[in-house]
Formats: C-alpha cells, structure tokens, sequence
C-alpha cells in the first residue's frame, strides 16, 4: 500500500472512530469512491490498535483511579465507592457488543461488503445525532448513572457494529436520552469503548496468526498504527471541549452529506 493511503486511512481511522460519523461507514465508502482495494486484515489490525492505544492513552489515569476504587470496594467488602460503582457500570455495559458482535460476526461482516448499506446506516446516524440532540435532557452528571442506564447504552454501542452506525454517536446520544449532559456522555461514551476496541483487536490478532497475512509492507502499517493513534488521540480530546457547549448538528449533517453521496454513487 502506498504511504500516502496509509496516511489517509489511518488519519480516517483515528478520528472516525471518535468522532459521531462512523469510522466503519468511512473506510467502506472512502475505498469505494476512490476505486481502492479493501486494506488487507494486517493494515486493519494496526490501525485499529492505534486507536486502542490512543484511547488507553488519554484515559489511563480514569482508569487506574477506577481500578483504584475496586481496590477500595474488595477491601471493605461493599460496592458504596462511585468509582468502583462506574466500573461495574462500564462491564455491564460492555456485554451487549460483545454478545452481538460474537454471535452476528459473520452477517455484520458480510454488511461490509456493501456500500450502499454503510451509506444507508450514515443517514441514520444523521438522523439519530439530530433527534437525540433535539429531545434529550440533559441536566445529569456521571456519578447519577445507574447501571440500568449502562446497559441501555450499552445497547446503543451494540447496534453501532453495523457499518455507519457511529459508536460513539449512539453511546452519546443513548447517554443524552437518559438525561447525561454532552460531557459526560462523551466520556462514558469512550471509557465504554476501551474493552470493546481493546477485545476487538484481540480477536483481529488471532485471526491475523491464523490467516498467516502477515504483510511485508512495514513502512505502510507502521504509517497508519502512527497516524490512527495520533489522529485518535486529537479526536477525543477536540470532541470532549466541543460538547461542553456545542451540539452534535454538525456531525449530523456531515453524515446526512456523506449518506447521500454514497446512496447516490452506489446507485449511479
């Protein structure tokens, strides 16, 4: 693969997958409208663990303080501390799209081959980050949330395995629909997103060992583990200081835009 598509698709990589405009939705319909071949599985695996990384990267003090109030909670024997409460939350949440994914791999990955269908899913997203920015409520702070509402997002994050769902779209807007301000949807949004991506890759991991694709291009999949991480790292940070108090219109639009354009080249 030429560097310079390394490049691309890794920046892609990087900053669809947090922001709300479908990381999946991007590398099925960039590809097409450019007449590429689909990235072989040993570029995906190392843009997808760019992305692990970055996301480990920027929260790993969240996490060793909640891993820190699971300490506190094994010791005195009671689940009272907010912070080993959230991680319990942030399990239960995770067992939706871990579930789906395993059951449904091979329909969602056959979804894949399909753009008009990721274009398709674009314009739900649009429609999804437009109404739940539209009706939700926010007025609630992380530490209100139950673990009932970490499963409901949690459920949002499983439908997002559909190509052009965004996953942090639906976890943010799911977050907002139970009343989370945008901030702390965010966060929860991406703290929910570190076992999935991090299982995910696991997984890629294996199949790349069975599947013996270990490619010869180094200096390709060294560019897009770089560029996703780094791409990555900016995104999260840009998204959680722009939802403090601006709204997720113009992400909705973007993915309206984009559906369009691929319902339409799909068609054309």
């Amino acid at each position: 693969m030429p560097l310079t598509r390394a490049l691309l698709l890794g920046l892609l990589q990087g900053a669809t997958e947090f922001l709300p405009i479908s990381s999946s939705g991007h590398l099925v319909l960039i590809p097409y409208f450019a007449g590429w071949a689909p990235p072989g599985l040993s570029f995906t695996v190392m843009v997808h663990w760019g992305t692990a990384l970055a996301v480990a990267g920027y929260f790993w003090r969240d996490w060793a303080d909640l891993l820190q109030g699971l300490g506190v909670a094994v010791r005195d024997r009671r689940l009272t501390d907010p912070r080993a409460r959230l991680l319990v939350a942030l399990l239960l949440g995770t067992v939706p799209g871990a579930v789906v994914g395993w059951a449904g791999e091979d329909f969602f990955e056959g979804l894949f081959a399909h753009p008009a269908a990721a274009a398709a899913f674009l314009l739900a997203t649009a429609g999804m980050l437009f109404v739940g920015e539209r009706l939700a409520h926010r007025r609630r702070g992380l530490e209100t949330l139950s673990w009932a509402d970490a499963v409901v997002i949690g459920l949002a994050q499983a439908a997002a395995i559909l190509p052009g769902i965004s996953r942090s779209g639906a976890t943010i807007v799911a977050g907002m629909a139970l009343g989370l301000r945008r901030e702390p949807a965010a966060r929860f949004s991406f703290l929910l997103a570190t076992p999935i991506i991090w299982g995910a890759g696991i997984f890629q991991v294996l199949d790349l060992a069975q599947a013996g694709d270990l490619a010869a291009q180094y200096p390709s999949l060294l560019m897009g583990f770089v560029a996703a991480f780094l791409s990555g790292l900016a995104a999260i940070h840009f998204l959680l200081r722009y939802l403090r108090r601006r709204p997720l219109y113009p992400f909705a639009l973007y993915c309206l835009l984009l559906g369009v354009a691929g319902l339409t080249y799909a068609l054309l």
